[in-house]
């Protein structure tokens, strides 16, 4: 598949052809557009924040709980909430409009925080981050939705500027229209299988009538989905029409492998730092710098390059190239600190990461119709979703499978308990314990992690391959 006849975008951004619903609205001056900008940054800083915060902190966070299967489950939770209400957010503000369902969002993630910040038990916290994950999937979706009419929070900046056309339809009218069976079919096979995937090989084998029954119901869930969708409801919450152009299924594919790839370094960098390099969670933070710098720059520097040559494939293909070399550049991270291997390798797969965020999302707009626009945009959010959810738990699949085998190595250098815990999937709970020991056991223990990650990284790049293809 490939992405082809590329359409060119016009000066503002906008990609999608035809005329947009809001052309009658009132030209904003410059002071409004700037207010409305930033107010939308300011939603998507407070949800994107939180995936490198967790990161970062995940470490410290299942140590003070005791929860061994806590690192795969604090971002499972907030990765499933999030991925299972990303399409009904792009449907449902087409029906009662984009402002209301905004603020909306943003109130359910601060709440999510609030529960997090005030939780004494790992049950508790995980219920914040399914209500974070809810809320950020609004956010991240509408933010998108919104830029489309604007150029391409605060609610007080937020309610006053944002003139976004706002469809008086009744709330009765609105439930009706909404595709309340689609988004329970997507939702229940979306959480099915991922419990299968984090499930399978830790707690439970993966022939286990547990794991067997999530993944078949999953699949009989997701095909009642596909019918659902192609034929039974009038305002399906993924139209089928998204995925008759070649150039469609390629953007979802590349945005697919894109997410998987971009979640399986920011969730386990972290982890490398911590538990091979022994670094603390604060300075974990400081050593992830140069991959979210070059994020953040390499995805603005995208966005200029796209407004003033209204083309996208050539950033796209770019960014996939160096995404695939720097991914496969952390194959051969140390056991020691070699920095200039660590910031090079952060450097080039940010780069690759940050091109690549807008791309595929561009690539679909440009050949839906306008009407579609919001739902073409929450789909590619879900795919991008879905995909950083599998590699969490694949990752946390291959690391602790791959720990199993290391960890009963460490018998004689760490003693029978400590090595047991590190191979039953105790390791990111013993991360302080590790750290705290002589300096040869010590070594041999960060050298376990170390080659689990290895594994891990392997994993990751072979995601990269599939880019090839398209």
């Amino acid at each position: 598949m490939a992405i082809e006849n590329e359409q060119t975008v016009p000066e503002n951004g906008i990609s999608h052809p035809g005329t947009s619903p809001h052309a009658s609205s009132p030209k904003r001056s410059l002071l409004q557009i700037s207010v409305i900008i930033a107010s939308l940054c300011a939603a998507v800083f407070v949800a994107a924040l939180d995936i490198t915060i967790i990161t970062t902190s995940l470490p410290a966070i299942v140590g003070y709980f005791h929860s061994s299967s806590g690192y795969t489950w604090i971002g499972s939770a907030y990765i499933l909430a999030n991925c299972a209400t990303i399409p009904s957010w792009g449907k449902v503000s087409d029906i009662w409009g984009r402002k209301p369902l905004l603020l909306i969002a943003m109130g359910i993630f601060f709440v999510g925080s609030l529960i997090c910040s005030l939780a004494d038990t790992v049950g508790l916290f995980l219920f914040g981050r399914a209500v974070q994950g809810f809320g950020a999937a609004g956010l991240l979706t509408l933010v998108n939705i919104c830029v489309l009419p604007i150029i391409g929070l605060v609610f007080p900046l937020l309610w006053f500027t944002l003139k976004l056309e706002t469809p008086h339809t009744p709330i009765w009218d609105g439930l009706k229209a909404v595709d309340w069976t689609g988004g329970l079919f997507v939702i229940g096979s979306t959480t099915m299988l991922l419990l299968a995937l984090d499930f399978g090989g830790v707690t439970h084998p993966w022939d286990s009538a547990t794991v067997i029954c999530l993944i078949v119901f999953s699949v009989v869930a997701l095909g009642v989905f596909v019918v659902n969708e192609w034929k039974l409801v009038k305002y399906p919450i993924i139209p089928v029409v998204l995925f008759r152009d070649r150039s469609g299924i390629a953007s979802f594919f590349i945005c697919f492998c894109h997410g998987f790839i971009f979640m399986g370094e920011a969730y386990y960098l972290p982890l490398y730092f911590q538990a091979v390099l022994g670094a603390s969670p604060i300075m974990s933070g400081v050593y992830l710098l140069p991959l979210v710098l070059s994020i953040s720059i390499s995805g603005a520097l995208t966005g200029l390059y796209i407004q003033k040559t209204g083309k996208y494939v050539p950033a796209l293909w770019l960014g996939l190239v160096l995404l695939t070399v720097g991914v496969g550049l952390l194959i051969n991270l140390e056991p020691t600190a070699n920095w200039g291997k660590i910031l090079g390798f952060q450097i080039i797969s940010g780069a690759g990461v940050g091109m690549n965020f807008e791309g595929p999302l561009l690539a679909l707009q440009a050949i839906v119709d306008v009407e579609n626009t919001a739902t073409a945009t929450a789909s590619i959010g879900f795919v991008r979703s879905l995909s950083t959810a599998v590699s969490v738990v694949i990752g946390g699949v291959v690391f602790q499978n791959q720990m199993a085998k290391e960890g009963r190595k460490l018998i004689s250098a760490l003693g029978e308990e400590l090595a047991n815990q590190l191979a039953d999937g105790g390791a990111t709970t013993s991360i302080e314990l590790i750290n705290a020991l002589p300096a040869a056991p010590k070594m041999a223990a960060q050298h376990a992690f170390f080659s689990s990650l290895r594994t891990m990284w392997i994993m990751v790049s072979f995601m990269t391959s599939g880019n090839s293809i398209c």
